[in-house]
């Protein structure tokens, strides 16, 4: 009796301690599902954190195009028009020039008809001349060519102007070429 009491002690003993390491690999495995959970967590924050970045990029991508789009379509004309400007410098040049006489006069109202449709087709498209005479000089719109000394106007003001300046709706095209006082 003594040798099978024995063998239930040495049982027992050994049973003892597989439940331990069960009751512990429980607790492991208890825990292994609570560490996966906060990876998954964690997992799902940095996606979702990227999904917002991706969606701010396409906003702001999306709204840079409009504005290039609609920049575009403001300033289409403005390659045709720069190059329209010298022409109608020389049609103003050629109307300041013309002779006196009757028998040019029909000559002269001719150009001066297409002169007027040249100066209306180009502000239908937004160009407009830019004032200068008697208007405080503005580097922004003005390129001062000479200084001269002047009574009559107050200082730093445009006196003449020696070539007109244009802008297309708001953007500069040409400054004026002008004469300031000092």
């Amino acid at each position: 009796m003594e040798e099978k009491d024995q063998e239930k002690q040495e049982q027992e003993v050994v049973q003892e301690p597989e439940q331990e390491l069960v009751e512990e690999s429980d607790v492991q495995n208890e825990d292994q599902p609570d560490q996966e959970m906060e990876a998954l967590k964690q997992e799902k924050d940095e996606i979702y954190q990227r999904l917002l970045r991706l969606q701010a990029e396409y906003d702001n991508f999306r709204k840079r195009t409009q504005k290039e789009k609609e920049a575009d379509r403001k300033y289409k004309s403005q390659a045709i028009v720069t190059e329209l400007l010298p022409v109608v410098d020389n049609f103003e040049r050629a109307l300041g020039t013309a002779p006196g006489d009757d028998s040019a006069a029909g000559f002269v109202e001719g150009i001066e008809m297409v002169y007027r449709q040249l100066k209306d087709a180009l502000e239908k498209e937004g160009v407009e001349e830019i004032k200068t005479e008697g208007e405080p000089f503005d580097p922004n719109v003005h390129q001062a060519v000479m200084q001269v000394e002047d009574d009559q106007y107050e200082s730093n003001v445009v006196v003449e102007e020696l070539q007109k300046g244009y802008k297309l709706k708001d953007r500069i095209i040409r400054p004026a070429m002008v004469k300031v006082n000092q």
